[in-house]
């Protein structure tokens, strides 16, 4: 089970000379239609970031590449964990080929709540927070609690 993020279509400028799509895109997939997504849900992404100077920072990663993806396949991009403290955030995310159904990469994630102008570490907002809350209370079944990287770093 998994929260439905996006979609996304392998093009031309990702694939390598392998003739399969390099694995620095397989972090950009992540980041721009998985992370930002889920910025975007939270009240966190770009928008936030231009009007209130706060935002987030990933800190710390960890990637596999399960199977390789070629020319065209397209990927659903899906939330398969989500956690928070004060200030910190904790995810994980799969990358599922849309036609064939195989797992082709994860990635968990941990990030820090910023505020920009002090370029500093600052507390969720209790706006946030209720977000953040209610998205985990919504979808906690279909989650995933097993092999974890981050949940230690996560202090409830």
């Amino acid at each position: 089970m998994s929260v439905y993020l996006s979609t996304q279509k392998v093009i031309k400028d990702w694939i390598d000379y392998n003739d399969h799509m390099n694995v620095s895109y397989y972090l950009l997939i992540f980041d721009k239609y998985g992370a930002d997504t889920l910025n975007n849900i939270f009240q966190m992404g770009e928008h936030s970031a231009k009007t209130t100077k706060k935002s987030t920072m990933i800190v710390e990663s960890h990637i596999t590449y399960n199977q390789e993806l070629q020319l065209n396949d397209e990927v659903d991009i899906n939330c398969v964990y989500f956690d928070h403290d004060k200030k910190r955030l904790q995810y994980k995310m799969e990358m599922i080929h849309k036609e064939k159904k195989f797992l082709a990469s994860t990635i968990e994630i941990l990030a820090l709540y910023v505020d920009l102008n002090e370029r500093k570490v600052a507390e969720f907002e209790d706006e946030k927070v209720k977000l953040m809350d209610d998205f985990i209370n919504k979808n906690k079944s279909k989650f995933n609690y097993e092999n974890l990287k981050f949940s230690s770093k996560v202090k409830k």
